[in-house]
């Protein structure tokens, strides 16, 4: 079996990659020459754990290619093809399609055999239908009548968990029109439901909305906890307890329920933004979700006015200590990132800002902030001489560090703890100003 991947973003080239694990041809294209180029001397544009390996294993068994030319890459035969090129949102929030539309206007110039055009990016309802039609008036411009179908198979990828999530999926969920396309997909992802969760199958809209629903209810979860969290430090609350007494509902569950700074990254924002556009263009208010993003965006604040305070109002000439950039653990992906707004805050009061990230500093030196901050070489790096300590991203490497050599080399013991990942009677004791999120701890 043979498939072309448009597009070698997070989910394009994790998508192609496991694909070709499992003994398919694969052919990645993308317009970017340099990542094109990149890509076949091994060179890998994200970082996701246990993907440059895979590419690079399957790059030498010749089961895994990359082009620029999705013209050529069809010229050489295929039964499927994947577009999981970008969805960026519009000013008002929409999803941009030019894009996907793109790629669909160059299969309908390009195709002369039958072929499955899947759309595997993040798209509003009705997507699907459009890209019919494209591939459609082309082929009519052709005056060629080639059978092809279109379907939608929406990605449930966790970066910094993608390989994982796409060899172990919980569920795969396609939508589809066609009988012969069902089969596709059956052959396609037998490899991968061998371990008994199902393909979902279902109509094209279902499909394309379901992605949307899935990230809107995992960021309300997180919007409604730190919500909670706001009211548990006015109140006297511990937030921590209460996450464990809700918790423990079945019908709730553990997961998405830990206070913080607010979600960030490709899908939460975009998603949330694009399905309150898709409602309002369909003549509906889809109020818990505006509520949502309302709450993520102020919960950005909370981390910067709590060191505000601290200070007395007055952060002029305060060096302050980051750890972490990326928007979660295990991705060096800052789109939407909490850091951004913390860290431009914090400048734009006077502060200076010293941050380390395990591996998310090229993206914030050369993509974010420039030369406007510095950079550490380590944690203890950026902590030296600080009169503050940012907890900002929960990696590993952070969750438990030497209070003793902080407390020698800080020049003013305060953490501020965006992640709840320190216990505050150990941070207390080790002679620490500690604040987090949810529990007033100037009470405890």
């Amino acid at each position: 079996m043979k498939i072309i991947i448009v597009g070698t973003g997070y989910v394009g080239l994790v998508t192609g990659t496991c694909f070709s694990e499992v003994g398919i041809d694969v052919t990645c294209v993308d317009i970017d020459k340099q990542k094109i180029e990149n890509l076949t001397k091994g060179i890998i544009p994200i970082y996701e754990p246990g993907l440059e390996p895979m590419v690079l294993r399957n790059m030498e068994k010749g089961r895994l290619h990359f082009t620029t030319s999705l013209k050529d890459a069809i010229a050489e035969g295929t039964d499927v093809i994947f577009s999981a090129v970008g969805t960026p949102p519009d000013e008002d929030g929409s999803a941009d399609l030019k894009y996907v539309l793109g790629v669909a206007r160059e299969v309908g110039q390009s195709m002369n055999d039958y072929i499955l055009m899947v759309t595997k990016s993040t798209v509003p309802v009705g997507t699907a239908e459009k890209v019919r039609r494209v591939i459609q008036e082309e082929l009519d411009k052709r005056g060629v009548n080639i059978p092809f179908d279109v379907a939608s198979n929406p990605e449930f990828l966790k970066e910094g968990d993608a390989v994982n999530d796409f060899l172990k999926p919980d569920r795969i969920v396609v939508g589809t029109d066609s009988e012969k396309a069902v089969e596709i997909f059956q052959r396609l992802y037998k490899p991968f439901t061998l371990n008994g969760h199902p393909v979902i199958f279902m109509d094209i809209p279902s499909a394309e909305m379901t992605k949307y629903a899935a990230n809107s209810m995992l960021a309300t979860k997180i919007s409604f906890m730190n919500d909670i969290a706001n009211l548990c430090e006015i109140v006297g609350a511990d937030v921590n307890m209460v996450r464990k007494g809700i918790g423990s509902d079945s019908r709730i569950g553990k997961k998405f329920i830990y206070p913080g700074i607010g979600y960030g990254g490709s899908c939460f924002p975009k998603d949330v933004k694009a399905l309150i556009k898709t409602a309002e263009e369909n003549g509906y208010q889809l109020r818990v979700l505006k509520a949502v993003e309302e709450v993520n965006e102020d919960q950005k604040m909370v981390l910067f006015k709590k060191v505000k305070s601290y200070f007395n109002g007055d952060l002029k000439g305060k060096q302050i200590c980051i750890w972490g950039l990326s928007f979660k653990p295990q991705t060096d992906d800052m789109r939407e990132a909490p850091s951004i707004v913390i860290i431009n805050n914090l400048l734009a009061q006077g502060a200076q800002v010293k941050a380390y990230d395990p591996v998310a500093m090229h993206e914030a030196r050369h993509r974010h902030f420039g030369d406007k901050i510095q950079y550490a070489k380590d944690q203890y790096d950026a902590a030296l001489d600080a009169d503050a300590l940012l907890l900002v991203t929960e990696w590993a490497e952070f969750k438990f560090p030497n209070f003793a050599v902080l407390k020698k080399i800080m020049r003013n013991p305060a953490i501020f703890d965006g992640r709840n990942i320190y216990d505050a009677k150990e941070v207390k004791e080790s002679g620490f100003d500690y604040f987090c999120i949810g529990i007033d701890t100037t009470r405890r």
